[in-house]
């Protein structure tokens, strides 16, 4: 596909390379000579230098023979009005992102009205993956699939686990719910588990469960059990709000450190129920002041990636039970847990991955319609797992799908691929090799090294 990137910022640049490495012809677009030079030369992208609202540059660009126009800029009227030129023009499908609070019950209007086809805020969905997290903190990752029926989850396996050293042909029975170990993470090598592989204490693990039973899987392995009633969050920007909204919603007491008095004087305002604290949040003296030692979860959401990391690992030395830290700088978060920074959350790859799946699936229908894709089994959510390298995928299998019907066991999958959830009817199937994949079902996909686009890439 040929797509067009305005603005070439930690988002825009982000999305570059990843489409990028997927094979797609890009051309950004940019103000700056230096950043198009640099992009340019660093990616093997095209580059357009100017202002993407204008027709001219978008003309440049050759907008009207492209596949999709994504407009990342930090401007939100800026992104709106460079789909609306790229459309005119005859862009066939435009992505923006927009961010302001304010326009977030407009998005519908827009998308129906001025043509947009996705519209996307960062920030929003930041905070509702900070907020599931929440929800069931003994875990590092929780992610949803079929309207939330099944969650693929993330734990690092405690020492005196029942699952601890014990192969996974052998683990049947000392789990009380049923789940499917997916990838194994032991000291940064990715592995894809057999029935023979043993699990160690320490090793990073991704599951399926029915998100029904995910509190028994808890017991089951040895976490710890929480729930979170006090939540401390350090730094007021627009993610602070979506996240108070999500937390103040579940009756779970926030207080919100920030240091600019006019925007501490909007968020009392604008959240009435939060309390609000006006200092530096980096401040060991006034985060202790202001109870840091009992608060049950601690969420760092400044601007600055050490800001973030420093305040998390003070909480986490005060052991604090579950800290969440978001960062930008996404090519370090391998190396965080070792400096105990588990958990993790970046608005920029989530951005990319909500584009990535729409690209894909646009890519594979000529649509991004998520009606179209159930119809088709092309890629309907992705997830990008164990610090990207490998992908949860959720697909709908097609009424005609020639391996519909056929048994796990009699298909031909290709390596480094497992089919890890499979819901049929309403029902939540962990799979072995004497189930099926019948039409209509939704099917959770892992895979490492593999893009896939639709659930019939699977097979070999």
């Amino acid at each position: 596909m040929k797509i067009i990137i305005v603005g070439a910022g930690k988002v825009g640049s982000l999305m570059a390379a990843s489409l990028r490495k997927e094979g797609h012809d890009i051309v950004v677009i940019d103000k700056s000579p230096a950043v198009i030079e640099n992009i340019s030369g660093e990616l093997d992208v095209a580059g357009v230098v100017g202002n993407g609202m204008v027709q001219d540059v978008q003309t440049e660009a050759e907008v009207h023979t492209s596949d999709l126009l994504i407009a990342t800029t930090q401007n939100d009227e800026t992104n709106l009005l460079c789909c609306v030129v790229a459309k005119k023009l005859g862009c066939k499908h435009t992505v923006a992102r927009i961010r302001n609070p304010e326009y977030d019950h407009q998005t519908d209007f827009w998308q129906k009205n001025l043509g947009i086809s996705l519209i996307i805020n960062p920030e929003k969905a930041a905070a509702r993956e900070i907020s599931r997290m929440l929800q069931l903190p003994s875990f590092l990752r929780r992610e949803s699939f079929a309207g939330g029926r099944i969650s693929l989850v993330e734990f690092k396996l405690p020492e005196g686990s029942v699952l601890d050293n014990k192969s996974l042909e052998n683990i049947s029975g000392l789990i009380q719910s049923k789940a499917l170990i997916c990838t194994v993470d032991r000291d940064g090598e990715i592995i894809i588990p057999s029935g023979k592989s043993v699990l160690k204490a320490g090793d990073k693990i991704t599951a399926t469960a029915s998100s029904s039973e995910l509190a028994k899987l808890i017991g089951s392995i040895g976490l710890a059990k929480m729930r979170i009633k006090d939540v401390m969050i350090v730094g007021g920007g627009r993610l602070a709000v979506y996240l108070s909204d999500f937390l103040i919603a579940a009756h779970i007491d926030v207080k919100i450190i920030e240091e600019n008095e006019e925007r501490c004087l909007h968020l009392a305002d604008r959240l009435p129920k939060a309390t609000i604290i006006k200092g530096d949040g980096t401040d060991q003296k006034l985060l202790l002041d202001e109870g840091i030692e009992n608060m049950d979860a601690v969420v760092t959401l400044t601007g600055i990636d050490e800001e973030n990391l420093l305040v998390s690992m003070f909480a986490n030395s005060l052991k604090v039970p579950k800290t969440i830290t978001k960062i930008n700088r996404v090519e370090y978060s391998g190396v965080l847990a070792g400096v105990g920074v588990d958990t993790i959350v970046s608005p920029k790859v989530l951005t990319s991955d909500v584009i990535i799946r729409y690209v894909r699936a646009v890519g594979a229908t000529g649509s991004g319609s998520m009606h179209l894709a159930e119809q088709t089994g092309t890629l309907e959510t992705l997830y990008r797992i164990v610090d990207g390298k490998a992908e949860a995928l959720g697909f709908t299998v097609p009424s005609d799908a020639k391996y519909a019907g056929k048994t796990l066991a009699e298909l031909e999958f290709k390596p480094s691929i497992i089919v890890a959830g499979i819901i049929h009817n309403g029902n939540v199937i962990i799979p072995k090799g004497s189930d099926v994949m019948s039409p209509g079902d939704s099917v959770v996909v892992i895979t490492a090294g593999k893009t896939l686009s639709s659930l019939s890439e699977i097979l070999g």
